[in-house]
């Protein structure tokens, strides 16, 4: 093809003499280009074009209905050609790859004929001429071509980074699009291109190395990932593109100063000052690739930084006589120090000196939440520990909160299905305000409420990977396969709570804060139960799915309230209180009766019964008096807001008890049977008649409030033999041993897990001793129980039988548990103690939960012997009698 002239006006004109001379040989090399393409048989084809007659024909025959080229080429070839423009790949494509389209192929649904990969087509078609032998001379010609305009415009400070316009094709851009890669592996293999890149511009075949001295057989794309892709060695000092290509740094610096800043995979224009270090785990398992020694003969391992070797023997030669040892230690400890990696460093440097490399973080959290230590006394004592014996035995604190974060909910992946409602499905949610989610349409609430809870499904699903370990090993010992277990899992959930009396705390030389951990009135117990009894429900109609032992696992969630004292089950039945004429909170009885009859009563009262009848109390359908709209509604004054399991709690039972047996031992003390209203000093003296007793005798030290501990110490028959040196009366010392003996037959049936396994004989004669007992009550003691009884006494005559014939025990869901957590949130509380009375609880929140944990709990047990050693060295917490089963009953 003739050369074409350029008019003045033509902007090629400007160009100098060179430029307009390859101008002239690249219209050339296309018009041969098209017409070797026309040679093939049959029409080129429009690669944006809409499909002819004959192509819809032969598609929709095999099922395809597209109605355009780039449809059909994104299907059979996989590649978008929708925003090729001409300056890029020309815009027809020759017919032997129409006929692979036709025929489809590959993962398309059209039919099962295997079609090569597409290329871009601003070089010849791999489909149309696998052999290419006289073009390959051609493209070389172009390439030389190509590389003296770019050094020309480099003189000339032409801008080659964009590239100018050569007839409709840009000369300095022929490296593809970001879809297909360069453009010359059109007509040159990639390793070949590469090998050019090698010899022409990088010059790197003598430093870098090739991944073909890789010891061990990996997966090619597994090596492919480690391979520079402009040099195909394994990556040196690699870096990474803003198209997260990887690249050696020396070798796109010297791409990019011939060929232009772009990238040489998918030409994204990028400039060295673009790239950035790839990710510390990909350079870590870089630099754990197995190499060999590329010497012939030499089956050992080739040592990479050669140079740096070099150096550093010249340097330890001279300056440290030869300890080549010494130095490479001190340079690694060096960078791990300027990397941060302080940890990494100090487990380093310890096993250098022989010392160990101390104990395991999450041991020393156990060490720090066992020992009841806060964040700044640890702190203290591990600078102090490390600076006294100059080792590092204990984790600094960034080790330990590390640890603790896969401990607290929020850390473990998990689903619900279906979503929950009304509730985010955000699984890394940590520790949230227990307002939130509160409905307006409750009752107001005191202003200076502040709460502090985990949200309740994450919450649930810390504890069940905490117990990962556990069902695993359940499942073992019951032979049953991880197949057969994935779904179907069960969980009970025994939900209690506890109001608490006065925790506040001194901050530091100031006044006292007033503070309740829970006050007991119903508004506040409302707004901050309320949320979570909204999160239950919508537990309750999904199932979570959660990986446990490396498989998902399904599992449904029943929730039963049991556990709360009676003052708890009052607030949140919305019921009167304890003084109420209405008793129990199981039955409807009143007090007068239930002294009348104290054995034969039946449960009736219901959650729904109770919410159907605060209805009616707030609209008095009926228009009755204040007295008559009592007695139908049963003492029901307020609106129930958390469905309680109508049940006895066990612990409470033992200490309503207790209190009872208490007074009546004071009662005999002084023959109250013999006696009208004895004055207040002479009960004083009585009382501490008993206390002085039970002090000598029992070693049992007075209480304000009666507690889970003295409750138990109390009802014993030595307790009764020690009172009975005080009773004056020999029929009354009797009366009090024959009592007792009662109270000790029916005991155990409350108390049991199992009731009908562990004591069916004593569950059998409940109700005989059960009547026995009330009618010594309803004889002997007529003075104190004449007309009234009292709650939990009345609880254990009535209602035992029947809710173990229900439930089978009650002792199961006893709340020792809940006083336990009592007394460690007041221990908490003084140990957390700040400013911000928010944070503090969180504090208390998180070392609470960190407290429980079962996976702290085996560390403490491997290593209950340092930590006892390490107790004794600290500073004890000063420790209080056994006060931590307290409960807010009345004063004796």
């Amino acid at each position: 093809m003739a050369e074409e002239s350029l008019g003045t006006d033509d902007p090629r004109s400007s160009m100098p003499a060179e430029l307009q001379h390859l101008h002239s040989k690249y219209s050339q090399w296309k018009f041969k280009l098209f017409r070797v393409l026309r040679k093939v048989k049959g029409p080129l084809h429009d690669v944006h074009g809409g499909l002819d007659e004959t192509s819809k024909l032969a598609l929709r025959k095999m099922g395809c209905k597209f109605p355009s080229w780039p449809e059909v080429i994104l299907k059979v070839f996989k590649v978008d050609v929708t925003e090729d423009i001409e300056s890029v790949h020309p815009l027809s494509f020759c017919h032997r790859c129409w006929l692979a389209a036709i025929r489809g192929g590959g993962v398309c649904s059209f039919s099962k004929i295997r079609v090569p990969e597409w290329k871009p087509h601003s070089s010849l078609c791999h489909l149309c001429f696998p052999r290419k032998p006289s073009f390959q001379r051609t493209g070389r010609k172009r390439r030389k071509a190509i590389l003296r305009a770019q050094s020309l415009a480099k003189r000339t400070r032409w801008d080659h980074s964009d590239s100018f316009a050569v007839g409709e094709r840009r000369v300095l851009r022929p490296f593809g699009d970001r879809h297909h890669g360069p453009v010359l592996r059109g007509w040159r293999k990639t390793t070949a291109q590469r090998d050019q890149w090698v010899r022409n511009i990088t010059h790197c075949q003598k430093d870098h190395l090739s991944s073909k001295l890789i010891s061990e057989k990996l997966p090619v794309d597994f090596v492919f990932s480690f391979t520079c892709l402009v040099c195909d060695h394994l990556l040196c000092d690699p870096v990474q593109s803003p198209c997260g290509h990887l690249f050696c740094r020396s070798c796109f610096i010297k791409y990019s100063y011939v060929l232009g800043p772009h990238c040489p995979a998918c030409n994204l224009r990028c400039g060295p000052d673009d790239l950035v270090s790839p990710a510390k785990a990909f350079l870590s398992a870089l630099q754990c690739l197995p190499l060999l020694c590329p010497r012939s003969g030499c089956g050992k391992q080739k040592h990479r930084l050669k140079e740096l070797k070099n150096q550093v023997k010249v340097f330890a030669d001279k300056e440290e006589g030869g300890d080549l040892k010494s130095v490479c230690q001190t340079l690694f400890l060096l960078t791990l120090r300027s990397a941060n990696e302080h940890r990494q460093a100090d487990e380093l440097e310890a096993m250098l000196q022989g010392r160990g490399a101390g104990l395991h973080p999450a041991v020393c959290l156990a060490i720090r939440v066992n020992t009841f230590l806060s964040c700044s006394q640890y702190h203290k004592m591990y600078r102090t520990v490390k600076a006294a014996s100059g080792r590092q035995i204990f984790q600094p604190l960034h080790a330990l909160r590390t640890a603790e974060k896969e401990l607290l909910p929020g850390f473990h992946q998990f689903e619900w299905q279906p979503a929950l409602k009304n509730v985010s499905s955000s699984c890394n949610v940590g520790i949230i305000n227990g307002l939130s989610g509160l409905t307006s349409s409750v009752d107001d609430f005191p202003a200076d409420t502040i709460t502090r809870r985990f949200r309740y499904d994450v919450a649930l699903v810390s504890a069940l990977k905490d117990l990962e370990e556990d069902i695993m090993d359940g499942l073992r010992e019951n032979g049953m396969e991880d197949s057969a277990c994935t779904s179907g899992f069960s969980v009970m959930i025994k939900e209690s709570c506890d109001g608490m009396g006065d925790v506040s705390e001194k901050h530091g030389g100031g006044p006292v804060v007033p503070e309740k951990a829970m006050s007991q009135d119903h508004e506040t117990l409302t707004a901050i139960l309320w949320p979570i009894v909204a999160e239950r429900d919508a537990m309750k109609e999904s199932r979570l799915i959660l990986p446990i032992g490396g498989l998902p696992r399904s599992f449904r969630f029943h929730f039963r309230g049991t556990g709360y004292d009676e003052k708890m089950v009052r607030e949140m039945e919305g019921l009167e209180a304890s003084g109420s004429a209405y008793i129990c909170t199981l039955c409807d009885s009143g007090r007068a009766e239930a002294s009348q009859n104290m054995v034969l009563h039946s449960i009736t009262r219901s959650h729904e019964e109770n919410l159907d009848r605060y209805e009616i109390w707030r609209t008095n359908p009926f228009s009755e008096s204040v007295e008559e709209l009592r007695e139908r509604v049963k003492g029901v004054s307020a609106k129930p807001f958390m469905e309680t399991h109508p049940t006895l709690d066990a612990l409470h039972c033992d200490i309503g008890n207790a209190t009872e047996f208490y007074k009546i031992f004071q009662d005999e003390i002084g023959e109250v049977y013999e006696k009208v209203n004895p004055s207040r000093e002479e009960r004083r003296s009585w009382r501490a008649a008993l206390d002085k007793q039970l002090r000598n005798k029992m070693k049992l030290k007075p209480v304000m409030r009666m507690n889970g501990n003295y409750a138990r110490r109390l009802m014993t028959m030595e307790a009764v033999e020690v009172v009975c040196e005080l009773v004056p009366s020999e029929e009354r010392r009797e009366v009090l041993r024959e009592l007792m003996r009662l109270y000790m037959q029916m005991k155990p049936v409350w108390r049991a897990t199992c009731p009908a396994k562990e004591c069916p004989d004593q569950l059998c004669r409940y109700s005989f001793n059960s009547q026995r007992f009330a009618d010594l009550l309803s004889s002997a003691f007529k003075y104190r129980y004449n007309g009234k009884i009292t709650n939990y006494l009345h609880k254990t005559l009535a209602h035992v039988p029947e809710i173990i014939e229900r439930d089978g025990s009650i002792g199961a869901w006893a709340s020792e548990g809940n006083e336990s957590a009592n007394k460690l949130f007041r221990r908490f509380r003084k140990m957390n103690a700040r400013q911000s009375k928010a944070f503090e609880l969180e504090d208390v929140l998180k070392h609470h939960w960190l407290y429980t944990s079962k996976y702290l709990q085996k560390f403490m047990e491997a290593h209950k012997d340092p930590v006892k050693a390490l107790q004794a060295c600290i500073e004890p917490v000063e420790n209080q009698d056994d006060e931590d089963m307290s409960l807010e009953v009345n004063d004796f």
